[in-house]
């Protein structure tokens, strides 16, 4: 149910036992073509600061790195001023849920391995060998040195999920969808044969393919989404450590929030993402069987990927936000609380997505869906951050989450 944006903002800055739960890329800084080129607002990153206990992200990017957040940060004011200011890098969990960050950037991986990180650690060359071999097929004219050139450009080397992501290589043929497709089915194919290798690692059961957007589970498999005329589709496949899911991570976050503000843990000092239930009825019961209603926040949830489509007569919805909104929707039922759900249309970026902007939600959700959105920021990221900024400025300075920040 849409609620106006007058009375969303009352409610977060007069709620006292508040969580607002984040996702990144496409929220609050716009999708690009190129991870490296992306840039995060200043003010924005003050304005989270303000927020103390009451924030978290949750994101399937990564806070170090190249790639990460805590570098776009760094480099969007000066040197000295980060220096002053070492409380200011975005806390919570990256990765899908299992590296943990400070507002200082103390990073940790509970539940990760190191013959699991090792693994990790070699699989961009993996990719970009298997790239080299598979691309000519589909760039029959191009010389050796290019292809390399392809395969270097569409690979992210994330710590803890390398990524395949296909933006550079849409780039090339924008029209051609079945180009497209073919390029998908490539990237999942060496990906699926990376996992088939771990298993010759004993890490048979550590990890699984993400595939951003999808259009939801089949099994324990997400599925993958074909671009089509009218819909670019899956544009990332990342490699994670199995247990890495935004849903189970959120419980994880949770659990912190009630640690720092009520000095206990309610699902255990060291519980992390990869020990949560795999079902969203498992994840449901666990809350409700360990966490007192009163302990229980309120959450606000805050994400830009969530698909919705038809296929051979049923629906099928993914997208990597839907599992955890549709979660925090979900215990605001069942603990009695006004958790609220906040979609950013994100097709404001460099990278095609569906847009709501119309009115219509083709592609994002449908009449049927379970999720419902309480508040959409129809005009992107630069909308949300005006909106966040009026609930970091108006909070009540004088809640117990204040005064450590």
């Amino acid at each position: 149910m849409i609620i106006s944006r007058s009375q969303l903002i009352k409610e977060i800055i007069s709620e006292p036992n508040l969580l607002i739960i984040q996702d990144i890329d496409g929220v609050c800084i716009p999708l690009v073509l190129d991870p490296l080129t992306r840039k995060i607002d200043i003010k924005y990153v003050r304005d989270v600061s303000k927020l103390g206990h009451n924030f978290a992200v949750l994101t399937n990017g990564e806070h170090v790195g190249q790639r990460g957040v805590n570098l776009l940060i760094d480099n969007s004011h000066k040197e000295e001023f980060i220096q002053n200011n070492k409380n200011m890098y975005l806390p919570g969990l990256a990765a899908g849920g299992i590296q943990l960050q400070d507002k200082y950037g103390n990073v940790t991986t509970p539940g990760v391995i190191e013959e699991e990180l090792n693994y990790l650690n070699q699989l961009p060359k993996k990719i970009e060998s298997r790239m080299v071999n598979k691309l000519p097929k589909l760039f029959p004219n191009k010389s050796a040195n290019e292809i390399l050139l392809y395969a270097k450009n569409s690979i992210l080397d994330n710590q803890l999920s390398p990524t395949i992501n296909l933006n550079y290589l849409f780039r090339l043929r924008p029209n051609d969808f079945l180009y497209k497709k073919h390029l998908q089915m490539m990237a999942e194919s060496i990906m699926i044969e990376l996992l088939e290798e771990a298993c010759s690692h004993s890490l048979d059961n550590s990890f699984f393919l993400h595939k951003a957007p999808n259009l939801g589970k089949e099994g324990d498999n997400e599925i993958i989404k074909y671009s089509t005329e009218n819909d670019i589709g899956t544009t990332d496949i990342q490699f994670m450590v199995k247990g890495a899911v935004k849903e189970a991570g959120l419980l994880v976050l949770i659990n912190n929030y009630i640690k720092e503000i009520h000095h206990r843990a309610p699902l255990g000092e060291q519980f992390n993402a990869r020990q949560a239930p795999q079902s969203h009825r498992g994840l449901v019961d666990l809350c409700i069987e360990k966490i007192d209603s009163n302990l229980m926040p309120t959450i606000i949830g805050i994400g830009d990927t969530v698909t919705s489509s038809s296929s051979s007569n049923r629906i099928l919805r993914g997208g990597s936000d839907r599992p955890f909104l549709h979660l925090i929707q979900d215990l605001g039922k069942r603990f009695n609380k006004n958790n609220r759900i906040i979609f950013v249309d994100s097709s404001d970026g460099e990278v095609e997505r569906p847009s709501c902007q119309d009115g219509i939600f083709n592609g994002i959700s449908d009449p049927e869906d379970p999720l419902k959105f309480n508040q959409i920021m129809i005009n992107g990221t630069k909308e949300y951050r005006s909106f966040f900024c009026q609930i970091a400025n108006n909070r009540n300075i004088n809640s117990p989450e204040y005064k450590d920040v």
